[in-house]
């Protein structure tokens, strides 16, 4: 039910995100980025780091970060300029929320092994 409400509401502050700094989330290019963020989110910082503490919160910033800017270099190379303090914001937000997924997630998941 935590997984369902973290999702739900994480949409919601997404939709308000998106509106106050006037991105089009369903573009490619934005579709893209999010998808990246929140992945990496989920994957190094919610399961990684935050629950099974197997990669040093150090380690799992400086890769994001790489993810991030080889992302960022790719657009360069293909002519598209995305980078703005808007998007920005918006990719910290989506690191965030992939992060909060990811961590309960797996206390959920964890937790239904146990009552199963």
């Amino acid at each position: 039910m935590k997984l369902v409400g973290v999702t739900v509401v994480g949409l919601i502050l997404l939709y308000f995100v998106d509106m106050a700094f006037k991105i089009n989330p369903f573009n490619a290019e934005m579709l893209v980025h999010s998808g990246l963020r929140f992945f990496a989110g989920f994957l190094v910082l919610g399961i990684g780091v935050f629950y099974a503490r197997q990669i040093g919160l150090k380690f799992a910033l400086g890769l994001i970060l790489i993810l991030a800017v080889a992302d960022d270099i790719w657009d360069y190379t293909r002519d598209v300029d995305s980078f703005s303090f808007q998007v920005v914001l918006h990719s910290i937000y989506m690191l965030l929320w992939g992060s909060a997924t990811g961590y309960v997630a797996m206390k959920a998941r964890l937790d239904g092994i146990g009552k199963g």
